[in-house]
């Protein structure tokens, strides 16, 4: 017996579904080995009985007969291939035409990404089924993949997607070279990622968008981005991230014109208010109430009576509160999770009022600003955004209203100053086609 089929049942070893299996086809008396959590058996026996009766088993043996490392061997069992040996050959050579099981997913809708009009198909975590929606998605000849296989224990592949005719020949050749530099780098969270491309981690604004949706990633394509699909992760990461995949969706090309700026319109309002009414109502009724109308600041020191904190504690506070029930609202599970967390809103809300914590106002102006954050597309750009409002809201209780437009400049500065693969953030239409 061939000493790499000895190592192998040593390394699998306790494992229950390492299967060792004797069959006779003809003359052949075969060793077949693999994992049946994996390999489809029955169908594979099959194919290969099929094979070994065929006048192209002798040359197909003879070409995979070459001298191969266990590791191979190794890395073929865990991708779900079969080991066949025999007393016949030299070394065991493996079945490629292996059939797996059905680990994956069939293609469904959107579960992050909600589309009113338009297809509805989203991306699963098998890495050749998103690539076929993409050839599906986009019918062309320029269109490129390149595929990678990054780590040396755990393998992950990695699949670069372009269109050869629209996109920068610079961006894909530095990103081919990071893949393939770092090809020994365990590539399994988009953190991963991030640090093979040598991405800050202080950056709040991600590297690439992230997006379950095949039509958005024809929209990149033609744009002139790459996508990069990795193995066992259901989404589509397109680099380099723009401040237009905050608030354009391909999808909005499905409405009449003016419908589809009108939506775009809105998204932009709901950053802007995101970032400014928590730190607005800060400034106005802490630093400079004399701003106000007087009948407003008769208003607002009403329904702020009998509160005992200042309003920036009264703002964090149940701000805090906020961030926990969208939190709860994400973990719990889909039946139960909505109805707690909205019920669970509602009481602490009126039993926070009625027991003096926070004003009334405040209610309404938090409410406002967490179902504006959430008008924006991509749940990592509404947790980004999430974040800059509180930066807005410090400089706010520092220096009124004008912390508010100096924590404004801030973000803008900052988002101005950020370059991705040497593309500027504020970028529009995407990434210009050298020559």
């Amino acid at each position: 017996m061939s000493t790499v089929v000895e190592q192998l049942d040593q390394i699998f070893n306790g494992s229950d579904d390492y299967v060792v299996i004797y069959h006779v086809i003809g003359k052949c008396e075969l060793r077949i080995t693999g994992l049946n959590s994996l390999v489809d058996l029955p169908k594979s026996l099959n194919l290969l009985e099929e094979q070994v009766k065929g006048q192209a088993y002798e040359g197909e043996r003879d070409k995979r007969n070459g001298k191969q490392e266990v590791s191979d061997y190794l890395q073929a069992l865990l991708e779900g291939k079969l080991i066949v040996s025999s007393k016949e050959c030299q070394h065991p050579w493996v079945f490629n035409e292996s059939v797996g099981q059905s680990l994956s997913r069939p293609v469904e809708g959107p579960t992050n990404d909600n589309i009113l009009q338009g297809p509805l198909s989203a991306f699963t975590e098998d890495l050749s089924l998103n690539l076929g929606l993409t050839r599906k998605e986009m019918v062309s000849s320029s269109l490129t993949v390149k595929s990678f296989e990054m780590g040396t224990g755990q393998k992950r592949k990695v699949s670069l997607v372009f269109r050869s005719d629209k996109v920068k020949q610079s961006l894909v050749e530095k990103v081919i070279r990071i893949l393939e530099e770092n090809s020994q780098t365990e590539v399994s969270t988009i953190q991963d990622i991030l640090n093979i491309c040598n991405g800050s981690k202080k950056h709040l604004i991600s590297y690439f968008y992230k997006t379950e949706l095949p039509q958005e990633v024809n929209k990149s394509l033609l744009a002139g981005k790459v996508v990069l699909f990795m193995d066992r992760y259901p989404f589509a990461l397109i680099l380099p991230n723009g401040l237009a995949d905050m608030f354009f969706l391909e999808n909005d090309r499905n409405y009449t014109y003016p419908l589809m700026l009108a939506m775009r319109f809105i998204r932009i309002i709901g950053v802007l208010l995101a970032l400014i009414l928590p730190g607005l109502y800060i400034a106005l009724v802490s630093v400079n109430p004399e701003m106000l109308r007087v009948e407003l600041a008769l208003t607002v020191a009403q329904s702020r009576e009998g509160v005992p904190y200042p309003a920036f504690v009264e703002v964090i506070l149940l701000l805090v509160v906020l961030e926990l029930i969208l939190e709860a609202n994400v973990r719990l599970p889909k039946s139960i999770g909505p109805t707690i967390t909205m019920v669970g809103g509602i009481i602490i809300g009126q039993a926070a009022v009625d027991a003096r914590l926070v004003s009334n106002l405040l209610i309404i102006v938090l409410a406002a600003t967490t179902i504006a954050s959430s008008s924006i597309v991509g749940i990592q750009n509404s947790l980004v955004i999430r974040v800059f409002k509180y930066i807005v809201m410090v400089l706010s209780a520092i220096f009124g209203v004008l912390g508010l437009f100096t924590g404004l400049f801030v973000v803008a500065t900052y988002v101005a100053s950020l370059t991705i693969f040497g593309v500027p953030y504020f970028t529009i239409k995407g990434v210009e086609r050298d020559g």
